[in-house]
């Protein structure tokens, strides 16, 4: 109940950032994996022709709001597909990864996960579930022949929509020290979004310019993790 009452209250500010992970109803049933979400976008792209070039982004707020806020650069990379849906965290990633990843057949999947898992936004942060969780993607996505492309978690020092979680940075860091290591063991490409975007004082929080809420990235934001995920995409294609 607690973090149905942040949801609505995060709503108001962060413009429904939260609500459609948690409040969707589909057929007077509570959809908590939002499957709608892309149902419509996914059935026109699996229909398509395989794209040898398609990269699914998989994600949450923050990669939903990168097609919003930056349409120009996944228009110059026709290929690429955001999958980020709002408030979710791996738990709801890996329900839908079927429906949002593999039916759609790509060449490449880009995992930018566990904002929201630190966030306790579905479940008391546990890491060895989100980092399960994610494993799993990975392990779903190489059964499938879909190469992966891991993603730190970004810089955030707290959540707007919850106060109560004061100790982000400390789980942030720790959980990507064990996704790079992970990566480094199983050779899957690994990108540090989060050195890039780290403030210089050591706080964990996003540096000034590149969010205007702590967790979301600007359009500078963006730019600093175009820059990076791009050369890495290009090499594993």
């Amino acid at each position: 109940m607690k973090k149905l009452i942040y949801t609505l209250l995060a709503t108001a500010s962060l413009g429904a950032a939260v609500l459609p992970a948690n409040g969707e109803v589909r057929g007077g049933k509570p959809d908590w994996i939002n499957f709608g979400f892309y149902e419509k976008a996914n059935d026109e792209l699996a229909s398509a022709a395989v794209d040898s070039a398609r990269v699914v982004f998989l994600g949450n707020s923050i990669t939903q709001f990168w097609v919003e806020r930056r349409p120009g650069f996944f228009a110059a990379h026709p290929g690429y597909v955001g999958r980020g849906i709002a408030g979710q965290t791996t738990y709801q990633f890996l329900g839908r990864f079927r429906e949002d990843v593999i039916n759609l057949r790509p060449a490449v999947v880009v995992i930018n996960a566990a904002t929201n898992d630190v966030a306790e936004n579905t479940h008391v942060y546990d890491e060895e579930r989100t980092f399960g969780n994610i494993v799993s993607m990975v392990e779903l996505a190489q059964a499938n022949g879909i190469r992966v492309i891991l993603t730190t978690t970004l810089p955030a020092i707290g959540f707007g929509w919850d106060p109560t979680i004061t100790d982000a940075p400390a789980k942030i860091a720790a959980l990507n020290k064990r996704l790079r290591a992970y990566a480094s063991d199983k050779n899957i490409p690994f990108v540090d979004y989060y050195s890039a975007m780290a403030a210089d004082d050591g706080s964990g929080a996003l540096k000034p310019g590149y969010s205007n809420d702590g967790v979301h990235p600007t359009v500078e934001g963006y730019e600093v993790m175009e820059a990076l995920i791009v050369p890495v995409i290009n090499s594993v294609l």
